[in-house]
C-alpha cells in the first residue's frame, strides 16, 4: 500500500512539474508524457514531427520505459539517430488499470532516474 502511496505522489509531482514547463500547467495526460519521453530518447528537440513520427517516438519510449523490467532491449540506433529495441519478452495480459499502473511506475522510474522528479 505504501508503494501505491508513493507512486501517486511522484506521478503527481511528475505531470506538476512537465505541465508547468510544456503545457502552460494545464495537465498533461499519459500519452503526451510517453511523446516527451520519446523525443528525449531520440534527443532531435528543435524539429517538427509528422504523425508517423509522433507515433515512433511514442513506441521509442515504450520501449524505453519497458527496457528496465526486461521487455525490450535496445539494438543500435540507425543512420538517422533513431533508437532500435528488439522485444525480449511479450508484455504479460493486462487489465487497462495494470497497464496503466506499470506505465506509470515505468515513467516514474525513469524521470528518477534523469534526477527530474525525486
Amino acid at each position: 500500500m505504501a508503494r501505491d502511496i508513493l507512486l501517486k505522489e511522484r506521478w503527481e509531482v511528475l505531470v506538476l512539474k512537465l505541465s508547468n514547463r510544456f503545457s502552460d500547467g494545464d495537465p498533461l495526460e499519459m500519452d503526451a508524457i510517453i511523446y516527451l519521453v520519446g523525443v528525449q530518447e531520440l534527443g532531435q528537440y528543435h524539429r517538427k514531427y509528422k504523425k508517423d513520427d509522433k507515433l515512433d517516438l511514442m513506441h521509442i519510449a515504450i520501449c524505453r520505459l519497458l527496457e528496465p523490467y526486461g521487455y525490450y532491449e535496445f539494438e543500435f540506433f540507425d543512420d538517422d539517430g533513431w533508437p532500435h529495441y528488439k522485444i525480449k519478452e511479450n508484455l504479460p495480459p493486462l487489465k487497462a488499470g495494470e497497464q496503466a499502473v506499470l506505465m506509470k511506475e515505468a515513467i516514474v522510474d525513469y524521470f528518477l532516474e534523469k534526477e527530474f522528479i525525486d
